[in-house]
């Protein structure tokens, strides 16, 4: 087999990976929003005790930041499966460089190769 062709291999591999994160991640965002249907309003006065109404709040917030935190994930994995259509999955959007199979085995949506991305989180911190 050309490396060629091994390559391709490899990054129909990832593609699958990629769509089938996809997937979990839109069955779990499907799941929060269905549960969220059914939560009750929240109304301290009614009958509900204060620290209900705190606990339903915290899981509303937590939902919440699940949620926004999926849907970051899904732009990421959109963008990677856009790197695929494009050819230029696995290399890094910093340097260009080739992007280790591990590092993509281990985060599939990666943009950014170890050396920049701990340079990016250097000027950010």
């Amino acid at each position: 087999m050309s490396e060629k062709k091994s390559d391709e291999k490899k990054v129909e591999q990832y593609k699958l990976k990629l769509e089938h994160l996809k997937e979990e991640i839109l069955k779990d965002i499907k799941n929060m929003n269905s549960d969220g249907d059914s939560m009750p309003e929240i109304s301290v006065g009614h009958g509900m005790h204060m620290a209900d109404a705190a606990s339903d709040m915290y899981d509303r917030e937590f939902s919440l930041n699940l949620a926004s935190n999926d849907r970051e994930l899904l732009q990421k994995i959109d963008e990677a499966l856009a790197r695929i259509e494009q050819g230029n999955f696995g290399k890094c959007l910093a340097c260009q460089g080739e992007i280790p199979a591990m590092r993509l085995n281990a985060i599939p949506y990666v943009e950014r190769c170890l050396k920049c991305q701990e340079k990016l989180e250097e000027k950010t911190a």
